[in-house]
């Protein structure tokens, strides 16, 4: 590429070239400025600047086409249910269209952004500096006893509720002795409601298990497990004060002596005072 250019103005690296190419053939004594130009051949430069975009989950573009949420039809900070919702919608469509370079450009999208956020988990990142919750970063490390009771202590207002609630059916079946059974029933209905309340409140954050048409498939089985959980501890500790005091009476009988008047005729009231401190402690300091 040939430019006409001045002596006097070459840029700094042609300079010391173009003023002893000037002074062999043209003087500047007693005539004008810019008089005397010649041709400079600038060697031509590849000059570009690469542009990255980079996006919350992890920047991955498809080698210099569109960005992949785009190809998919989803924002960055959606759910990888989401996308993978909006995925399958979108292969669906192409194959009933028969449009295979579209639908070469879906599974390239698809791919990317899958590895971008498998390499963002690995870091214990999700979307941009949002932190994975321990339990979902270190889930392999699981207790020896899954279904067992976990420590999980509650607030100080809800401790006080609890305590509040079995002081008030440990003095019903105090005050009335033959209840039958009534206020142990409602004693396990209310702290069943107060279990599944702490477990819905300490579940970790999950993303919607959405289908292709955009339903939570996940909902109803999460709230089973819950409501199944609530319902073990509650009869798990009905359970350990009924067989406790039987227990006790089978003890004194094996050892020869004669049981009780008060242990005997007390049966409701020690199952449900025992009953009543053990969910107070479930509901208190377990989930």
């Amino acid at each position: 590429m040939a430019r006409l250019l001045p002596t006097a103005t070459c840029f700094p690296s042609r300079l010391s070239s173009c003023r002893s190419r000037a002074s062999s053939s043209s003087t500047f004594t007693g005539a004008p400025l810019f008089t005397s130009v010649r041709l400079c051949r600038m060697p031509r430069r590849n000059q570009g600047m690469t542009c990255m975009a980079t996006s919350a989950a992890g920047s991955p573009q498809l080698d210099g086409d569109e960005n992949p949420y785009e190809v998919l039809g989803v924002n960055p900070i959606e759910g990888f249910d989401m996308m993978k919702a909006a995925y399958t919608r979108r292969r669906k469509d192409a194959e009933k269209r028969g449009d295979e370079a579209y639908l070469a450009k879906l599974e390239k999208a698809y791919d990317k952004i899958m590895m971008s956020q498998l390499t963002s988990r690995k870091k214990g990142l999700t979307f941009g500096q949002f932190q994975v919750s321990k339990d979902i970063k270190y889930a392999d490390k699981q207790p020896i006893v899954p279904w067992g009771p976990r420590y999980s202590k509650s607030s100080v207002k809800d401790m006080r509720i609890n305590m509040a609630i079995s002081a008030v059916f440990a003095i019903w079946i105090f005050v009335n002795r033959n209840a039958e059974w009534r206020p142990l029933q409602f004693l396990a209905f209310i702290f069943f409601y107060r279990i599944f309340e702490k477990l819905k409140a300490s579940e970790p954050v999950v993303s919607s298990t959405l289908n292709e048409y955009g339903e939570d498939e996940g909902r109803g089985l999460r709230m089973g497990k819950r409501m199944l959980r609530s319902l073990s501890l509650v009869f798990g500790c009905i359970a350990i004060s009924s067989l406790g005091y039987t227990g006790i009476l089978n003890l004194i009988e094996f050892l020869g002596h004669c049981i009780p008047v008060f242990l005997y005729n007390n049966q409701e009231l020690i199952v449900t005072t025992a009953t009543s401190i053990m969910l107070y402690i479930m509901a208190s300091y377990y989930k």
